[in-house]
């Protein structure tokens, strides 16, 4: 069996990039009989940025609900809070103690949410990728399913393992990352050369899927293109074309070469028509169950807690065998 392990910040709204760069990846890979699937809510480096309790909570709630009602089985996988694990805070700390300062200085994301943050550019936010190597390591983890911009977090991770490897012999699994190969980046629909993010401030960049299908279609129908009028993939030039086409070969499930084929001879608006279409017809099941899951909390943490206490029972194994490889008193 493989493990794979991933986690997304239960914080604001899940947006479309979210779903496609990461959750629905997570569904493909749970359906695979050979991997041993671990998913977390990870709500300890959610507080970097300062979070107001009661919105926190419910965010934490719909985010748990929003990962089962898009498929995720809490019998098939580990699916937890990352906060009722206590080893993830654990091994942070142990594993800063073989992480180099200028390591965390050269972290692209403590650069970019520094300048984002500057009235809080708190120590959590610069450690922020050593507790996500600790996520990591805590699980024997082969795979880890991240988007791009993650991908450097993965490597710092593994260095960190390596690190303590050659000093202690065998502690870590050193695990790689893996990019889905269409969707691994979805951008904002309002500037095609960044990011979707929940923190834009624009609402017309960003779909939340929970959306109404209207507002969905309406944002699609909003979106940047460019001056021409031949549709075809090319990021480079045609960053907001070829971010639609992106979405819908995801939604529809036909390739971008087929997608390309279709629109010859047709202008941008039928493209984005047909972009929202899609988007509405892929989220409609996972709302529908999202509607039901939400209004049932006592099963939403009957399902959080035994997925904390099977992640437990993996993690504390783990970290067991560090604390006895650096030479800890065990009781």
């Amino acid at each position: 069996m493989k493990t794979i392990y991933s986690a997304i910040q239960p914080s604001g709204i899940m947006t479309l990039g979210n779903y496609i760069g990461a959750v629905d990846n997570w569904h493909r890979m749970q359906a695979d009989a050979n991997n041993s699937c671990i998913f977390a809510l990870a709500d300890l480096h959610t507080i970097t940025v300062r979070q107001e309790p009661a919105q926190f909570r419910k965010n934490a709630m719909s985010f748990y609900a929003l990962l089962l009602a898009l498929g995720l089985d809490p019998k098939k996988s580990i699916i937890y809070f990352q906060s009722h694990v206590m080893e993830h805070a654990y091994l942070s700390w142990l594993l800063n103690c073989y992480t180099m300062v200028g390591e965390m200085n050269r972290m692209t994301q403590f650069k970019d949410k520094s300048q984002k943050h500057q009235d809080n550019i708190n120590m959590g936010l610069m450690d922020y990728p050593v507790l996500m190597a600790a996520d990591i390591l805590l699980y024997d983890t082969d795979e880890v399913p991240v988007g791009i911009d993650q991908m450097q977090h993965i490597e710092i991770c593994r260095d960190i393992a390596m690190r303590v490897n050659s000093i202690y012999g065998d502690v870590f699994r050193i695990p790689k990352g893996v990019l889905t190969k269409v969707g691994a980046k979805v951008m904002s629909l309002q500037d095609p050369t960044a990011k979707m993010s929940k923190s834009d401030p624009n609402p017309k960049a960003v779909i939340s899927v929970l959306d109404e299908d209207s507002v969905i279609l309406k944002k699609f129908k909003s979106a940047v293109t460019d001056s021409e009028t031949v549709i075809r993939f090319d990021p480079e030039n045609k960053p907001g074309v070829s971010n639609l086409l992106t979405i819908l070969s995801v939604a529809s499930g036909k390739s971008i070469e087929t997608l390309e084929k279709e629109f010859e001879g047709l202008m941008y608006g039928h493209l984005k028509v047909r972009t929202g279409e899609a988007v509405i017809e892929m989220l409609k099941p996972m709302k529908e169950e999202y509607k039901r899951l939400i209004n049932d909390e006592a099963y939403l943490l009957s399902c959080a807690k035994d997925g904390a206490e099977r992640a437990a029972a993996i993690a504390e194994k783990t970290l067991r065998r560090f604390k006895d490889a650096i030479g800890y008193v065990s009781l």
